[in-house]
């Protein structure tokens, strides 16, 4: 058990439109389509219906769900919509209290351009998926707006004195930035980018301004571990000691790989990185009274340690990119409902009409399969995630549970997390599992019912049950109780998923 955002197709340009009024679009827009509309909403009271396009709110044409959002908080709003079957726009009213959920659901985060990533980093994973994978699962984005919406990551390189100016404004927070290194020329280096050298001036920038950032490192062996992560983490303390927090994360190698330099740490390496995260926690915590540098627990388990205390993780808050999301789930499972339910959400802006997508898209509906009642339990996991499974799993005594281990053939490499197993894994390790046992399945493996190879949980040869990826959530169905459906837990990929 123990682990893209999606913009719309769809979305056109209105150059030329006219609207009521005599007002015209702006030269370059676009507008977001309405996939919902709740019942006895404002929206669905006002006439607004799914397939609208919405043209105008209060006479102006958002850029993004940010700037929607932000209109829609008005009372009454007077819309212009374009609707399939009618030649000319429509105008409507809606009456509603300010600060009330106008009630609809918009298509994408973004109505112009996604602002693409001009990167060329050797460790990208995106750059390691095969051939013939969705389209949406390549959209490589730089794009500080879908950082603040779905946790996403940033380098800041194409960030500008603009977008500056709207984040302290609308104070977008909290946003998420990838460090990787403090030096100027190992940074640019990485990055592939010589504005990467200097790029990081945002990052003090937006830490003066009072906005909330966490940070990552992403270690490569030979390129910015050893000294230079010492050096990095040094930099951090004397440049950003405002940061929320720092993740250490390992690099992932997939079999698609073009990168000669770009290897796995070894254990021994692991350990370094370990040993290095610890040290400068004890400097943090003398400097600035808290850790703010953690290691993914991925770290641990390649390094053959135990997780450090869970009181250690000051509140889990970079939980969902894979830091201490061991001993949460540790505690879940032993019944402690505040560790299941009490990790702060970090990734996830509540925004009003935000599409469900990246981290906050539904995994899947729960099953509701009617095996017997007494049948042996199968736990489907990434090798990762039997390490952290197996102790809790003996811990029960019973001879009726037993782990089912999934090696990632799919990706190779070093990739054994539960986020990123495929259906055509999964497949050819049921076929040769027995019928009528239950077999569980962590919802993290799904985003929006699908497996990254596109396959569905249909496809699957065992009737398998989806369950939220937390402790609770799993001791529950392994003792017969009813869980939460899936697809109303934004659940994080677990045990560091793509990154």
């Amino acid at each position: 058990m123990i682990g893209v955002v999606r913009t719309g197709d769809d979305v056109k340009r209105t150059k030329g439109t006219r609207y009521p009024g005599g007002m015209s679009a702006p030269r370059v827009t676009t507008a977001p389509k309405v996939v919902a509309v709740t019942e006895l909403s404002p929206a669905d009271l006002s006439g607004l219906r799914p397939g609208d396009e919405l043209l105008l709110l209060n006479g102006r044409s958002p850029r993004d769900v940010i700037e929607y959002s932000l209109l829609v908080d008005e009372p009454d709003l007077d819309l212009v919509v374009r609707r399939r079957g009618h030649d000319d726009p429509i105008s409507l009213r809606v009456a509603k209290e300010p600060g009330e959920p106008l009630g609809a659901e918009v298509s994408s985060a973004v109505f112009d351009r996604v602002r693409t990533c001009d990167n060329h980093c050797e460790f990208c994973f995106i750059h390691q998926l095969p051939r013939g994978m969705r389209r949406s699962l390549s959209l490589k984005d730089d794009d500080y707006r879908l950082s603040f919406l779905y946790g996403n990551f940033t380098t800041l390189t194409r960030f500008t004195e603009m977008d500056l100016e709207r984040v302290l404004t609308e104070r977008l927070s909290p946003l998420f930035v990838s460090i990787h290194a403090t030096d100027p020329d190992v940074r640019a280096d990485m990055l592939r980018n010589q504005r990467g050298a200097t790029s990081l001036r945002w990052l003090t920038a937006l830490l003066d301004g009072g906005i909330e950032v966490h940070g990552q490192v992403v270690v490569c062996p030979g390129r910015n571990d050893g000294d230079v992560l010492h050096d990095t983490l040094a930099g951090v303390l004397d440049r950003y000691p405002a940061l929320a927090t720092v993740a250490c994360v390992p690099l992932g190698v997939s079999r698609f790989s073009h990168e000669s330099a770009m290897r796995p740490h070894t254990p021994q390496e692991a350990g370094v990185v370990c040993d290095a995260v610890a040290e400068w926690q004890e400097t943090f915590l003398t400097a600035i009274g808290r850790r703010m540098v953690f290691a993914a627990d991925e770290y641990y388990l390649m390094a053959g340690r135990p997780f450090p205390p869970a009181r250690t993780y000051e509140g889990f808050p970079q939980h969902e990119n894979g830091l201490g999301m061991a001993r949460a789930f540790e505690a879940a499972f032993g019944g402690d409902e505040r560790a299941a339910l009490g990790v702060r959400p970090g990734f996830f802006a509540a925004v009003d009409g935000a599409p469900a997508a990246g981290y906050r898209a539904p995994r899947a509906l729960a099953t509701s399969p009617s095996p017997p009642t007494r049948a042996p339990i199968a736990i489907l996991t990434g090798e990762y995630g039997a390490r952290v499974l197996g102790p809790l799993v003996d811990s029960l005594a019973r001879d009726d549970i037993r782990l089912v281990p999934v090696v990632n053939h799919f990706f190779g490499g070093n990739i054994g997390v539960s986020g990123l197993l495929t259906g055509a894994d999964l497949t050819g390790v049921l076929e040769v599992q027995p019928a009528g046992h239950r077999y569980l399945l962590p919802d993290s493996c799904l985003s929006e019912g699908r497996f990254l190879d596109d396959l569905t949980v249909a496809d699957l040869p065992r009737t398998v049950e989806v369950v939220p990826t937390d402790g609770l959530s799993l001791r529950n169905a392994l003792e017969g109780a009813p869980v939460p459906d899936a697809v109303s837990q934004r659940v994080p990929v677990a045990l560091g998923a793509t990154r």
